[in-house]
């Protein structure tokens, strides 16, 4: 499972911009009023070929009366809980304060990794202000700069080294499928449809699952883990303390599964947190399936159907082939024909074209339609290949790679997807220097 790094401290030492610099993103807002991060930011960055989840969260003031304050800190202590690591953060102009000690504690009796770090350490000046810190009781402190960056090489050659080593994944693991959904979507009544036993606790309050579970399971000559994944919700109604799990663990859950299986409410359409969870599968690269549950609840015929499929491949376009199944876990329809579904898309996903078969379908293709001009020259595509990586991914190789934009990058595409079977399966095209 990936790792998880929680940046805390109190308010306004400058937590959200030493995240955005290690995401490379402004996605969490920076200002000089204190207390600006009022929930949790989530974002990835790697270093030294270690790749990591960073959680920003809001400043900790042990003891307000402020009501967001109580939620922040809240939070903040769940996210060390679920941290592998946390980087301590202060402020190296203010000196050690009273909240700083309190934190300090708290993180020592947490025993996970912690990473103080001196922030606003930006002149020669400020470096001979670092040695008070010694007092919070840690071993090692890293002075750095968020604003320009110095000092963090040291920091992350550090924390990434405190990680636990990657275990490397057998040959023989089983495919994982996740189900995933935004709460009360029928999740949990659809996999106990499936194994035909109450394994998992439904009811009719969004989010009695709080966790993800695996359940071996076997259909249609295939054996694979099915994993019945916690309700994910927009961060904003991410109230309870418990569901901050939920949200964490269902994201892992589509970071380390092969194909999703997206429940849809039918009474709610695809809507956007339904689109959001859409394109974290998508852009973690893993097959999709889209089940439309609850569709005897639904007064519906066949242009109501059709109209339903065009508005789900409306709002997932430019990725419109995926395949989409109308189910109903209650009285058990087309449950079945789900899963020969994500199987058949598991297989596409795995699906690898030799190389010489691959340059004889699509090289006439090129031929007959090259690249289109760009300021009078000439794209010329010679060869191409499948990489060897888990979904599929193209390199075409060509004398002017920059010069190929995204419209004809679409094109083969569509071509590849016309030729092959990748329904249900994002891809990415490549186009090198011959």
């Amino acid at each position: 499972m990936s790792t998880i790094v929680a940046i805390v401290g109190r308010p306004n030492v400058g937590k959200s911009t030493f995240f955005n610099r290690m995401i490379q993103k402004r996605e969490a807002i920076v200002d000089a009023v204190s207390g600006v991060t009022r929930d949790r930011h989530y974002g990835k960055s790697d270093w030294n070929g270690r790749t990591f989840t960073l959680i920003d969260t809001g400043g900790y003031v042990e003891g307000s009366d402020d009501i967001f304050q109580k939620e922040i800190d809240k939070q903040v202590a769940l996210a060390i809980d679920e941290a592998d690591a946390i980087v301590f953060m202060v402020d190296v102009t203010d000196g050690v304060t009273g909240m700083d000690e309190i934190m300090a504690d708290k993180l020592r009796r947490s025993h996970k990794p912690v990473f103080l770090v001196l922030n606003k350490v930006d002149n020669a000046m400020r470096m001979d202000d670092t040695h008070e810190f010694y007092a919070l009781g840690f071993e090692h402190f890293f002075p750095i700069s968020s604003m320009n960056g110095s000092g963090s090489g040291e920091l992350l050659d550090a924390l990434v080294e405190s990680f636990p080593e990657e275990q490397p994944e057998e040959a023989d693991e089983l495919p994982r499928f996740a189900v995933v959904g935004r709460p009360n979507a029928g999740k949990s009544s659809y996999i106990n449809a499936l194994i035909g036993e109450e394994r998992y606790i439904v009811t009719d309050i969004a989010g009695t699952t709080r966790d993800s579970i695996d359940t071996k399971y076997n259909r249609f000559g295939f054996e694979f883990n099915l994993v019945d994944t916690a309700g994910i919700r927009r961060k904003a109604k991410v109230k309870e303390s418990i569901e901050f799990y939920s949200v964490m663990r269902s994201v892992r859950a589509i970071e380390h599964s092969d194909v999703i299986l997206l429940i849809v409410d039918a009474t709610r359409g695809f809507d956007g947190q339904v689109q959001n969870i859409f394109w974290l599968a998508h852009r973690n690269h893993k097959g999709i399936v889209i089940l439309v549950n609850k569709w005897d609840l639904i007064e519906k015929d066949t242009a109501s159907v059709k109209a339903f499929e065009a508005n789900i491949r409306k709002e997932t376009a430019p990725f419109t082939d995926i395949p989409i199944v109308f189910i109903s876990a209650l009285s058990k329809q087309r449950i079945f024909k789900s899963i020969e579904t994500a199987v058949e898309v598991y297989k596409n996903r795995s699906r690898r074209i030799p190389t010489r078969a691959f340059n004889d379908a699509m090289l006439p293709i090129i031929e007959k339609t090259p690249p289109p001009a760009y300021k009078g020259k000439y794209v010329k595509i010679k060869f191409c290949t499948q990489l060897p990586t888990p979904f599929p991914q193209f390199a075409f190789f060509c004398n002017l790679p920059q010069y190929v934009k995204d419209p004809y990058r679409r094109f083969l595409e569509n071509k590849l997807r016309e030729i092959y079977d990748f329904q249900g399966v994002p891809m990415q095209i490549f186009f090198r220097k011959k």
